[in-house]
């Protein structure tokens, strides 16, 4: 192993004791919470050294860095069953990109991108670019800010309505990031309520994508079903793929 790939193991196991030692303060199951390595602005290089220590669920947060990463990562290892995710505000004008190489789309905060990903999906299936449908998350705004982007909690109803009243998108959550200067458990008891409520309206909703590297303890407790974790894997801000 080169020494970047011994420093990503090391750090790949301490998250993953704090995941045990979260689910077992909460009484959980660690094989309910799934971990999604965050590569954002770090090279392919290091998305393959996490896939190569099992972690297969890797996530993205631009979808003009993504494409190319997922490329390289699927030449070098074509044999591993690597799942993407599109985890990052997502224009219109990119939905057709992003199914070509998005497994899941977390970030899905309005009707009309829910819309355009419907039809991107369609479109790339008719032609062999994709193979739907595409599993998509209801990106959830806790305190309702419009400019960190997610969709108001009382508006998720309808969204999720507009989600599963196509057939090109699979509704599987909600998705939602901590505001600053909340505390992170109030935040995420207000989701885990969100998604309560979701569930019983559509029992396959199954998901609830929150926590991530400084909060991801609190958001277990709270029920998380998947953790966002990129900072605590690779460290700081790193050099984009080419």
């Amino acid at each position: 192993m080169t020494d970047r790939a011994v420093e990503i193991a090391a750090n790949l196991a301490e998250v993953r004791a704090r995941i045990e030692a979260a689910c077992a303060k909460a009484g959980r199951d660690p094989a309910g919470v799934r971990l999604l390595g965050v590569s954002k602005t770090f090279p392919a290089e290091d998305a393959i050294a996490l896939a190569d220590l099992g972690v297969l669920d890797l996530a993205e947060n631009r979808e003009q860095d993504a494409g190319a990463k997922a490329a390289r990562v699927a030449e070098l290892r074509p044999d591993l069953p690597i799942r993407w995710h599109m985890v990052g505000q997502l224009q219109r004008n990119k939905a057709r990109a992003v199914v070509r190489w998005a497994a899941e789309v977390q970030s899905v905060d309005s009707g009309r991108l829910a819309a355009a990903l419907a039809r991107a999906v369609g479109n790339a299936a008719a032609v062999g670019e994709c193979e739907g449908p595409l599993d998509v998350l209801l990106q959830a705004s806790i305190d309702g800010d419009p400019a960190r982007g997610g969709c108001p909690l009382e508006d998720l109803p309808a969204l999720a309505e507009d989600v599963a009243g196509t057939r090109d998108l699979r509704l599987r959550g909600i998705m939602a990031v901590a505001p600053r200067g909340v505390e992170p458990a109030a935040a995420f008891a207000r989701l885990a309520s969100a998604a309560e409520r979701l569930r019983a309206e559509y029992p396959q909703a199954t998901e609830l994508s929150c926590g991530m590297s400084n909060d991801l303890e609190e958001a277990i407790d709270y029920g998380s079903t998947c953790v966002r974790v990129g900072t605590a894997l690779l460290g700081g801000r790193g050099l984009a793929s080419p």
